[in-house]
């Protein structure tokens, strides 16, 4: 019973620590998170729908950007999606891109 009590205060603490440092990223660190897992949602929908990398960086090309930074990053999370073996489908790789990132702000901190 006692150590019942123990791994769910563990838990319990544990939960209530990441909601802390979930909170420490920043709304604009946030909303880049939420960017980037779109484009990675979007070049494996093309994958998987057969289009060719060509292809994908052609569309990016003609997409406008609202900052010089973003068809950069965009070319290369299309890259790094394709070059991957994953057959995910897209909201799936949406979720993961958008936690991967969140941790890796955190772990900047």
């Amino acid at each position: 019973m006692r150590s019942l009590a123990l791994t769910v205060a563990v838990f319990v603490l544990a939960g209530v620590s990441f909601g802390v440092q979930a909170k420490e990223v920043s709304k604009s660190n946030r909303s880049i998170c939420t960017w980037g897992s779109g484009i990675a949602a979007g070049a494996q929908e093309s994958k998987l729908s057969g289009i060719s990398l060509y292809g994908a960086r052609k569309k990016l090309q003609t997409r406008k950007f609202p900052q010089p930074w973003m068809r950069m990053t965009a070319m290369g999370i299309t890259e790094q999606t394709y070059r991957s073996t994953s057959r995910l489908k897209p909201a799936a790789i949406k979720q993961t891109y958008y936690e991967q990132c969140i941790k890796h702000e955190l772990a900047r901190r």
